[in-house]
């Protein structure tokens, strides 16, 4: 059986058992601990399940994790905002903006954000024929001994580049962790301030987001957090180790940085309900291309049965994951961090589907 311990507020948990028998189900299903937050017309919901630490009795309900990719939200915001500060167009070509790499000059700044420009990803690619082309090291004994190298986002950026691309600049869909790479550097180009700064400017600042960093090469994670493992072989013998801190340079903007519960509610609920983007802007990023449905970094969901669209970007790294979610409306929305045992065969990814589907039901479509 699981460890389940009271949220921070036991009032408003109490009026949500089906949300409580969720993430005491995720728990069951193999994730140490999970943290989740639900807003909604019945008002605000949180409550954790499972374990911080291995070895520790307590359950952690607001505190940091590593978001992986639901960092491709923030950057796109970042670009779309100085698209409407006049800074950046989206459909010029992202070779204006960083011509030392030689891009196609066919690849624009939309193409980034929408995963069309065909850039093969640094994290390496399943091809259609099932063939898998390595990028850098991220699984195995190899991740974890260097798990603390540090990256340069050029370095990922040509390391893409000695790949062909995957198809012609805007004909085809295919995720690339290199193309919100290219996306952070084109910021930092034009404004000529660090990726870090802009954000805070832009979004965190406004929005009051204190638990919020993109950490750059700094392995650090805020207090207090959850942790997250990584098991694996080494001469012939299992071992898992805390891989909480490491230097997530090695997936960079495609899934650095780190928040809360409590932060990624404020942002997803500022960014759904057009308190951040203009609205012509927000209806771009919203708009779909027709492959799987990714706007410009928000996925749209249509839930079926009439119930209408929600929008999110969920995100996973070594260890640890995030769910976003929210309302047309930004008038709901379902924030998670949930902390595991990871391992080179992505063991744990069955139940993340799981966890998507099965809160996802609760919140938006209940009843």
């Amino acid at each position: 059986m699981s460890t389940t311990f009271p949220s921070t507020s036991p009032s408003r948990e109490a009026d949500r058992p089906e949300l409580r028998n969720a993430i005491e189900e995720l728990v069951e299903a193999g994730f140490l601990g999970v943290q989740l937050r639900v807003n909604d017309e019945r008002g605000e919901w949180v409550g954790s399940a499972g374990t911080r630490e291995l070895g520790r009795a307590d359950a952690l309900s607001d505190g940091h994790f590593r978001v992986g990719s639901s960092t491709k939200s923030f950057v796109a915001t970042v670009v779309l905002l100085l698209v409407a500060e006049g800074r950046i167009g989206l459909d010029a070509p992202v070779a204006d903006h960083l011509p030392r790499f030689g891009l196609d000059r066919r690849i624009t700044v939309r193409m980034l954000l929408q995963h069309t420009s065909g850039i093969f990803s640094h994290t390496g690619e399943l091809l259609d024929d099932g063939t898998v082309v390595p990028g850098i090291p991220w699984r195995g004994k190899e991740w974890v001994d260097g798990r603390f190298r540090t990256y340069p986002p050029e370095e990922l950026v040509r390391l893409s580049l000695s790949h062909p691309a995957r198809f012609a600049p805007g004909a085809g869909w295919s995720y690339s962790n290199t193309n919100y790479v290219l996306a952070r550097l084109v910021i930092e180009e034009v404004t000529g301030r660090p990726f870090a700064e802009e954000l805070r400017r832009l979004v965190l600042a406004p929005l009051g987001m204190t638990g919020t960093v993109a950490p750059g090469t700094s392995p650090e994670v805020p207090e207090p957090h959850n942790h997250g493992y990584y098991r694996y072989q080494d001469a012939g013998r299992e071992r898992t180790v805390d891989v909480t801190r490491h230097n997530p340079s090695w997936v960079a903007a495609g899934g650095d940085m780190i928040s809360t519960t409590r932060d990624l509610h404020t942002y997803f609920s500022a960014l759904m309900g057009g308190r951040l983007l203009p609205a012509g802007l927000l209806t771009e990023m919203r708009t779909p291309e027709a492959t799987i449905g990714y706007g410009l970094g928000v996925f749209a969901q249509d839930l079926g049965q009439g119930r209408g669209t929600v929008y999110h970007h969920n995100g996973a790294t070594i260890g640890s994951a995030a769910l976003m979610y929210g309302s047309p409306d930004g008038g709901t929305t379902l924030t998670a961090g949930l902390t595991f045992v990871d391992d080179a065969d992505l063991s744990i990814a069955p139940a993340f589907q799981r966890a998507q589907q099965l809160l996802v039901d609760e919140v938006f479509r209940a009843g």
